[in-house]
């Protein structure tokens, strides 16, 4: 018997979360194995991140998502994710995260909402497009 595939984006994302945790606790790239990651994520995943932000841009696929998780630990000493709240219909998902965070160039703490609308295809993520209140104030802290 077959294991049918989680569709439920809520649940796909709390482990993905987990995970998430898990892997930065391991010491995040370079150190802890993207394989923690890997399930809770289409092959031919897509992360828009708005061009202003010193990770922006858009980061495909498995290899993108590693490259993209070593470029928020070049910008962030400690990214916490404080509260989340989960809307989920279906397939889409919407995310508000309230964050915490410290950025490794200046020092500076920032606490901060992001959106993220999320698409789950197949029990994985495949979409996902994070909206940032202040991106010039994420810049000048990383700067």
């Amino acid at each position: 018997m077959t294991t049918p595939p989680i569709t439920d984006s809520v649940t796909v994302l709390t482990g993905m979360y987990a995970a998430e945790a898990e892997y930065l606790a391991a010491g995040g790239p370079g150190e802890a194995p993207f394989d923690l990651l890997a399930p809770f994520f289409a092959p031919d995943v897509v992360l828009h991140q708005a061009a202003a932000l010193p990770y922006g841009g858009t980061w495909q696929g498995h290899a993108g998502m590693e490259r993209f998780f070593v470029a928020m630990s070049q910008a962030w000493e400690s990214f916490d994710m404080v509260e989340q709240e989960f809307l989920a219909t279906g397939e889409t998902a919407v995310v508000l995260t309230r964050v915490r965070a410290r950025a490794r160039a200046t020092g500076r703490e920032l606490t901060f909402p992001i959106l993220q609308t999320i698409k789950v295809k197949d029990g994985r993520i495949a979409e996902v497009r994070p909206f940032y209140w202040d991106t010039a104030a994420i810049a000048d802290a990383c700067a």
